[in-house]
């Protein structure tokens, strides 16, 4: 696998798990599924690499191979990892050192210690990080081993990007590469000359990111390792982009990230979209930045929904569970007094007096465990409420979700086909997406819970703008939803300029420091009517959601408002979707612009065609 002879090695693990199976040893099983999950992990093949290791974490587990089960645990953990399981994979490899430790193993001890440190970069637990990655040193040093200390730090650069500390950062894949270079290690060459390409990608020096990332390329073919070769023609097309050769960077970058799209790594993806986005928007490239941007916000919303649900799913089984409890502990008592009735029928017969005691403590006795049992459900109906609560409101901001929003407005559809009176002709619903300007940057300077006090502070300022009857949903990152129900048609713009001006005015003390915070928005009446059938509330999220983007497009710190459809027997609402800017150009659309009191420094006003108003 080493030499990238992936087909031979897999021929090769197949039957150490064949031998396994047929002397039903589970010791040497347990090793041939682990080998077969490094080989399928090397071929792309990430889900099944996955659930063979946790198949080899589980038979290494009963049985006497130290070493294995500290290696299974530790694959084991960096499998968890790797599907965003962050609390499974964190147990797991807390068992790995501590089973190192019991071991006596220093090599297995600093495989173990890496991987954790690793796992708490990816947290972002980065104290926690750098605690553990200094015991690792320590171990590999003592060990006099020189792969082990390359590829800590290699791990000291991880952590050291992700805290915002670049100099250590590149400092340390230097070292490791001499390291590995004496070491002729390929594959750790490799590893790191992709790591620095990606390290001066992040300072925009853009002909030495070219420079290691084709040398990783050239290593990466040596060990056949499509992962390194992905993400360096990834960095080869963020490189060009910088550079301003754009059709060839956009090529580069495809080629790295079909890769990950065969894989179905959404997370990797994430990123990799985020970091492509970024390069497009500061060549000049709007609409590409747009496009990436949309698609990294769909893996993006598609994970947080994972998350949600399976965070429910906890809730809902912690509650199932106290239920059970209190039943068993109801039918327990319900026992004690069943027999207690028993033992009052045979001594009925001989002792008279005695009868009246016990049938008042078993009174008694029932009447307790009747307040019991109310209260048990008392406090049932609390959690419940609890979690109806929690599954409708986003814990950040106490704001709506966008589950709430959805159901919300399923029954809203309802009410407006019910319809209303003439005397209501003038008044509309109103939806208006806002997005913070700059968010990346706060998040970058000052930090994420900078970034959390931000989103808090919109969230009051959005409170005091709108009614109490409109209603404001985080709809996810830094973008909120605000749905005015009723609203006069010509008052919508000036609903906007209210949030412009109203969000920019206020400062937000953060550790004594002033941060300025300004958002851009796109917005529509509710509901939009091209063609005498209402659209879909969806659709009309996401005319708002472009009107958003254009806002963006032109310079922040403005809002772009769709009034109205013109001449559509020329084009079609799916051609208007695919592009809003080209439609409204062209006089399909009728858009209104408002500006902020503060334009961003840079962002000029947009030129707008006959039929754009601006105010």
């Amino acid at each position: 696998m080493r030499l990238g002879e992936n087909g031979a090695a897999l021929l090769l693990a197949e039957e150490l798990v064949a031998y396994g199976r047929a002397g039903k040893n589970d010791t040497v099983l347990a090793k041939g599924l682990l080998t077969k999950a490094y080989v399928k992990f090397a071929m792309a093949e990430r889900q099944l690499s996955h659930q063979l290791a946790f198949e080899a974490e589980r038979l290494a587990r009963g049985g006497g191979d130290m070493q294995l089960r500290v290696q299974t645990s530790i694959t084991a953990g960096e499998a968890w990892a790797e599907e965003g399981n962050f609390p499974a994979a964190l147990a797991k490899l807390q068992q790995a050192v501590d089973l190192a430790r019991q071991y006596g193993a220093p090599g297995s001890l600093a495989s173990a210690l890496n991987a954790l440190a690793v796992l708490y970069t990816q947290m972002k637990e980065y104290a926690k990080g750098f605690e553990v990655l200094e015991e690792a040193l320590q171990v590999a040093e003592r060990l006099r081993s020189p792969g082990r200390l390359a590829i800590a730090k290699n791990t000291e650069y991880g952590l050291a990007m992700d805290s915002r500390q670049p100099e250590r950062g590149q400092r340390a894949l230097l070292e490791a590469l001499a390291l590995e270079r004496k070491l002729d290690a390929k594959g750790m060459i490799a590893k790191t000359l992709v790591n620095l390409s990606d390290s001066y990608l992040k300072q925009y020096d853009y002909n030495k990111a070219l420079q290691f990332a084709d040398e990783a390329i050239v290593a990466a073919a040596r060990i056949n390792d499509s992962i390194i070769d992905a993400t360096a023609r990834v960095n080869i097309g963020q490189a060009l982009i910088g550079k301003g050769r754009l059709a060839e960077g956009k090529q580069r970058f495809a080629e790295g990230l079909r890769f990950f799209e065969l894989a179905n790594s959404q997370p990797e993806m994430q990123t990799v979209l985020q970091e492509y986005g970024s390069a497009l928007e500061r060549a000049g490239d709007m609409a590409g930045a747009v496009a990436a941007y949309h698609r990294e916000r769909a893996i993006s919303n598609q994970l947080f929904e994972r998350q949600r649900q399976k965070a429910v799913y906890e809730l809902q089984e912690k509650y199932e569970m106290d239920k059970k409890r209190r039943q068993i502990e109801l039918l327990s008592r319900e026992n004690q007094v069943k027999g207690a009735e028993l033992d009052n029928r045979r001594l009925q017969q001989r002792i008279w007096w005695l009868l009246a005691v016990v049938f008042a403590l078993a009174s008694a006795v029932v009447g307790l465990l009747y307040r019991k049992v109310r209260h048990a459900n008392v406090q049932l109906e609390v959690k419940n409420l609890e979690l109806k609560q929690q599954s409708s409101r986003d814990p950040l901001t106490a704001l709506y979700n966008r589950r709430h929003f959805q159901e919300f407005m399923r029954l809203h559809k309802q009410v407006e086909q019910r319809g209303a009176g003439p005397a209501d002709a003038d008044l509309v619903g109103a939806l208006f997406l806002l997005d913070v300007d700059h968010f990346k940057h706060v998040n970058d300077t000052h930090g994420h819970a900078a970034g959390d006090a931000v989103l808090k502070s919109i969230a009051e300022h959005l409170r005091v703008l709108l009614r109490e009857t409109d209603m404001i949903v985080r709809w996810g990152g830094e973008e909120f939803l605000a749905f005015l129900p009723a609203v006069p048609r010509s008052g919508i713009d000036e609903v906007a300029r209210r949030v412009l001006n109203g969000v920019a005015a206020h400062h937000i003390d953060y550790q004594g420091r002033q941060i300025a915070v300004k958002v851009s928005i796109g917005f529509a009446p509710f509901p939009l009517v091209p063609l005498d059938l209402p659209l879909p509330w969806e659709r009309a999220v996401n005319l708002v959601d472009m009107a958003l983007y254009l806002a963006k497009a032109h310079g922040r710190n403005r809002a772009y408002g769709v009034r109205g459809f013109a001449k559509l027997a020329q084009t079609s609402i799916e051609a208007i979707e695919q592009d809003l800017e080209q439609a409204w150009r062209a006089g399909f659309v009728e858009l209104s612009v408002v500006l902020g009191g503060e334009p961003d420094a840079g962002g000029a006003a947009a030129a707008a065609p006959e039929a754009l108003s601006v105010h």
